[in-house]
């Protein structure tokens, strides 16, 4: 009864930022946004706000840049430290460049020699020209789905036919479930025939040690400590890779994390292990004392359908982009 009442009371809200939306959108069709001579810029995205794998896929179509030729560099807003430096980690020697100026930023990574650039989360950052708009869906939510502050997203499904790639991306959701995704999506009004659509499962992989070089493959009834949009996607992974059952402390999204955090964490863990995600790990590394006996569990991107599609769409835009 509660959440009724308050989606009520939220509605007009959703109907200002929806106008608000369409009038911005509308402004960017018409007069488009900057071109930066000589870069071309693929936007990784998406509709609802966090926890669809962006960092993860914006890393991947970095890499695979890189191996069509390209010199790719990384541009982030700035607002979370904790994706800036989980990119130092997965693409060392690229350049990761953070500006909330979108424009500027892929003027930065052109000085730096780019000749693409990757914007992790940028499918709103309409002020820049982007050669390609990659645009994920995760399975989880509900599509079409209320926008802001009613639901989690921050367009409609309409905004879809911007997208050339629609990523559906699963972590506790099926293949089937993907599927029935791509369904919808495709019969979006206005989504174009030529739109490519692809799946991927963010799946759990190996546990490491957040200090050191130790593995495990089996750890037992450990403390969850996150700070993502999703914390009990999360949970429910390491609980599926895990013995026993796992407890959840999680904090506000993007935390940046003090060495009195750690300190709560290995009180309320007492003697068990300790288990976060990678970017939670590239935040909690300087207070891994603190927080003694610590696992990070890696998460690799395994493609379900499209990832050819996908790689043959880059290589063609890197290769005319050398030409």
């Amino acid at each position: 009864m509660h959440g009724v009442v308050l989606s009520v009371l939220l509605a007009p809200l959703s109907w200002l930022w929806a106008a608000a939306t369409s009038i911005r959108n509308r402004r960017y069709d018409a007069r488009g946004g900057t071109t930066i001579d000589d870069v071309a810029v693929v936007s990784v995205g998406n509709l609802a706000v966090g926890g669809t794998g962006k960092t993860p896929l914006a890393s991947w179509v970095a890499k695979r840049a890189s191996e069509a030729g390209g010199r790719p560099a990384l541009l982030l807003g700035g607002y979370a430290r904790d994706e800036t430096l989980l990119h130092g980690v997965w693409t060392p020697g690229l350049p990761v460049v953070v500006d909330p100026d979108r424009v500027a930023g892929a003027r930065q990574a052109r000085s730096l020699g780019a000749d693409v650039v990757v914007l992790d989360d940028g499918f709103q950052h309409r002020a820049l020209h982007r050669r390609l708009d990659i645009v994920l869906l995760a399975v989880e939510d509900r599509f079409p789905g209320s926008l802001l502050p009613c639901g989690p997203y921050r367009e409609p499904a309409g905004a879809l036919a911007r997208a050339n790639v629609v990523v559906m991306t699963r972590r506790g959701g099926t293949i089937g479930d993907a599927r029935r995704l791509e369904a919808r999506v495709l019969s979006v009004r206005g989504i174009s025939d030529k739109v490519v659509t692809a799946s991927v499962w963010l799946a759990p992989d190996r546990m490491r040690a957040l200090a050191g070089r130790g593995a495990s493959s089996r750890l037992a009834n450990p403390l969850v400590v996150t700070a993502i949009a999703r914390p009990e996607a999360f949970l429910r992974e390491v609980e599926s890779v895990c013995e026993g059952s796992a407890e959840l402390l999680a904090f506000a999204d993007h935390h940046d994390y003090t060495a009195d955090d750690a300190c709560r964490a290995r009180a309320r863990a007492r003697d068990r292990p300790i288990v976060v995600t990678e970017k939670d790990a590239v935040k909690f590394i300087e207070f891994s004392e603190q927080l003694g006996d610590a696992w990070v569990m890696e998460q690799r991107v395994e493609w379900d359908w499209g990832e050819e599609d996908v790689k043959r769409l880059l290589a063609s835009l890197f290769a005319s982009e050398a030409a």
